[in-house]
């Protein structure tokens, strides 16, 4: 099963990675570290390894679960952009 050898998702990490610098915003970064982290599940062959193994929606409902959560850390570290949104306080029509 290719899905669930280690290096496929270390490559995964990697493309991510890189699509996360063509594209910035943090969007990708979170899946990209997902991906890692899946990845190092299956290179050291627990016992939740052997559980992801046997099914492909069951590991990619984690994976999707880890992205969440690393979104959720990255927020919280990297924080929401203060000074992004122009907040007009006087009009130009005021006089």
């Amino acid at each position: 099963m290719g899905w669930s050898e280690y290096w496929v998702w270390f490559a995964a990490a990697i493309v991510l990675g890189i699509l996360e610098i063509l594209a910035p915003g943090y969007i990708l970064l979170g899946f990209a570290i997902a991906a890692g982290l899946i990845g190092f599940v299956f290179l050291f062959e627990g016992g939740l390894a052997g559980y992801l193994a046997g099914s492909l929606p069951v590991t990619l409902v984690v994976f999707a679960a880890v992205a969440l959560v690393v979104w959720v850390v990255m927020r919280k570290l990297f924080g929401a952009r203060e000074g992004s949104v122009k907040v007009w306080e006087k009009d130009i029509n005021d006089n």
